[in-house]
């Protein structure tokens, strides 16, 4: 799950980590009310979106006094922003963030998330901030400093030093550096996050440093442990038919190709999208049912697949195991008597019951073409949607 850069830096603020002073409001009244509280003749605009690239957008704006303020506030409310992270439909600004401007000195870059493969945390740190860190990898991967450490309750004072040693800071400001990665290492342990990402992490010409910019992500499988950080989630920044998926326990991501696909098993998923690119087309969604899906939840799965105007044809690809084939295929023809599929279906059944499965489909009426291997079934869609 994402949140918002404000909600970011409450939390940062929270776990003692140097943030602006700022506010944020849905409305341009409340802004410029709450704009007041700030310490500061000039401004500092940020539109509120789930996505970077705001400033190159138009999402970002410094001004000069509240009247400018209450200007730019108006024009970047309710507009819609692209940026190269949401695509070319954009996202609405729905929400605005306004904080103390900072004098900068120098701009870092600080990130910390899980590596799976090492099973430990790591802290990508940078002297290149305020960049695509993606960017600094591929043309200066030696400004890139990546520091694992073990899981524990808490961070080494060696480790943060090995961290923020590419930022070539003064003793002081060094310590300042320190105490932030502490901050974040603990915000990341407490919260289950998945990413800490901070760019720019600037020092100020005052010799402060602060995180000037933030983003966070949680492991969705973790939110059951933390209502509060539940309650930060804005349905407004997610597609919806990802957050109808949510309320039937579908792992959905959709995605902008042309052949939509069910699977059970996140592994036999990305095959199965894999294999629909190798035969040269591309997968319009992930969609994994899970190992143990109901009919209900087969049927509401092929239900959203159909919502997706892009869809020219579906894959059904199932492995039965604990999911059971003929389960599958009740849920599929249920679907069907309540949604018209005027598209091609290919469906390959293997394991538990897939005779079962076969006998129900075909005595379904359904216009369906059966496969026997993935090869096959990826082969038949992609050439039906020709």
């Amino acid at each position: 799950m994402n949140i918002h850069e404000h909600q970011a830096k409450e939390l940062l603020k929270k776990y003692g980590a140097n943030v602006p002073n700022g506010v944020f409001a849905l409305t341009v009244k409340d802004i410029l009310e709450k704009a007041k509280s700030l310490n500061s003749q000039k401004l500092v605009l940020k539109a509120q979106i789930h996505a970077g690239g705001r400033g190159k957008a138009g999402g970002v704006k410094i001004l000069n006094d509240i009247s400018e303020l209450e200007k730019e506030s108006n024009n970047l409310l309710g507009k819609k922003l692209i940026t190269h992270q949401t695509g070319p439909s954009g996202k609405i600004v729905k929400r605005l963030y306004v904080e103390e401007p900072s004098d900068i000195d120098k701009e870092f870059y600080l990130s910390c998330l899980v590596d799976r493969g090492s099973s430990k945390i790591a802290f990508i740190s940078s002297d290149q901030g305020g960049m695509d860190i993606e960017e600094v990898a591929k043309k200066n991967p030696n400004k890139i400093n990546t520091i694992k450490v073990d899981f524990n309750k808490s961070i080494s004072d060696l480790d943060c030093e090995k961290v923020i040693e590419i930022f070539d800071l003064k003793p002081d400001q060094s310590l300042e550096a320190m105490n932030i990665v502490k901050s974040i290492y603990k915000l990341f342990i407490d919260l289950d996050a998945s990413m800490v990402e901070i760019n720019p992490l600037i020092l100020t010409k005052q010799g402060k440093i602060i995180c000037l910019d933030a983003k966070i992500n949680f492991d969705d499988n973790a939110l059951f442990r933390h209502p509060e950080i539940s309650a930060l989630r804005d349905l407004n920044e997610e597609d919806p038919t990802e957050i109808e998926a949510s309320k039937y326990d579908l792992s959905y991501i959709k995605l902008d190709g042309s052949i939509g696909c069910m699977v059970n098993g996140a592994g036999l998923a990305m095959a199965t999208m894999d294999i629909i690119k190798l035969y040269g087309e591309e997968p319009a969604n992930f969609l994994d049912v899970g190992g143990g899906a109901s009919k209900e939840k087969v049927s509401e799965a092929l239900k959203i697949i159909i919502s997706d105007k892009n869809v020219k044809g579906i894959l059904i690809n199932i492995f039965g195991g604990i999911m059971k084939c003929d389960v599958l295929a009740q849920g599929v023809v249920d679907a069907a008597k309540e949604v018209k599929i005027n598209v091609p279906l290919v469906v390959r059944l293997a394991g538990t019951n897939f005779e079962k499965g076969k006998d129900i489909l075909d005595k379904s009426g359904l216009k369906i073409i059966s496969a026997t291997d993935l090869n096959s079934a990826a082969e038949k869609i992609v050439n039906e949607i020709k």
